[in-house]
């Protein structure tokens, strides 16, 4: 018969397992090459460490959200973080750095806090602040790449960009993938556990039982592991791994012109705001 339809089955499209959702056009950091948000976030690390200022390190922080708020695809958990624990720990550093402020140094400053004989300066909790919010600009800084690159593309774009012998990128490119694999084996043999009623006495709850029934994990987890480690070097050497002083990629991670717009931009952006607030002028 002519001019029927003809349905042709097709086999589905494998998933990689390691992949990352792809990201929306207006996720812009997540486009970019990976080593382009290290070299543009770098320099403005280092020399936060040597800020002894409160205006520069909040410049910082509001600079590295404004890129993550607008740039980046974040989940409930990211936002947690950056708007509930980054605080908490900025406000926990800052008491415990403060207590650690030799006295003499702060004395004439406005007492705080007075428990007993032991007293809290004005001084003393500035200093702290200022080294919590140096440490907290320095963690936002390194967010930007953190939370839009994954570990393969490192990988590649090292490899491509930045000449790194292949047999030491991709090497520890599988050795980033035995994480996953660890989590699901693990998973597995407590469900074994779970189903043979291994445990003993230790089935119970609470810390100690916990502990207890980890030891049990610990021999079938190095037992899959290895056999994990023999499949993966099999493979490896069936593709010729470390044959020729060159591979073809496979996956490419190229340097565009944005990525060379938003270094200029950034690098540009963090000598302006440490030429606004110049934390150095009290030296």
């Amino acid at each position: 018969m002519t001019g029927m339809p003809v349905s042709v089955a097709t086999a589905p499209t494998p998933v990689d397992p390691f992949a990352t959702p792809v990201a929306a056009p207006s996720h812009f950091l997540h486009h970019l090459n990976p080593l382009t948000k290290i070299a543009a976030v770098v320099p403005a690390m280092v020399l936060l460490a040597f800020t002894r200022d409160l205006d520069t390190p909040l410049a910082f922080i509001a600079l590295s959200y404004l890129l993550l708020l607008t740039g980046a695809r974040l989940s409930r958990g990211v936002v947690a973080l950056l708007f509930l624990a980054v605080p908490a720990g900025v406000a926990l550093l800052t008491f415990g750095f403060s207590i650690w402020i030799d006295d003499t140094l702060v004395s004439d400053t406005p007492a705080v806090l007075r428990i007993g004989d032991w007293v809290l300066y004005e001084g003393a909790l500035a200093i702290g602040l200022a080294t919590a919010l140096r440490l907290c600009a320095i963690l936002a800084l390194a967010l930007i790449g953190g939370l839009t690159t994954n570990g393969p593309d490192l990988v590649r774009a090292a490899v491509q960009q930045l000449h790194v012998p292949y047999r030491v990128g991709y090497t520890a490119l599988a050795a980033y993938r035995f994480v996953p694999r660890f989590g699901y084996e693990l998973s597995v043999i407590r469900a074994a556990h779970r189903v043979r009623g291994a445990g003993g006495r230790w089935g119970g709850r609470g810390p100690i039982a916990r502990l207890m029934r980890g030891w049990g994990y610990i021999v079938p987890l190095l037992a899959s592991g290895i056999r994990h480690a023999e499949r993966v070097a099999l493979s490896m050497d069936a593709r010729a791994f470390g044959a020729h002083p060159t591979r073809t990629e496979r996956h490419l991670v190229p340097w565009r012109a944005r990525d060379t717009v938003f270094l200029v931009a950034l690098l540009t952006a963090s000598a302006a705001l440490f030429t606004l607030t110049w934390p150095w002028l009290a030296a």
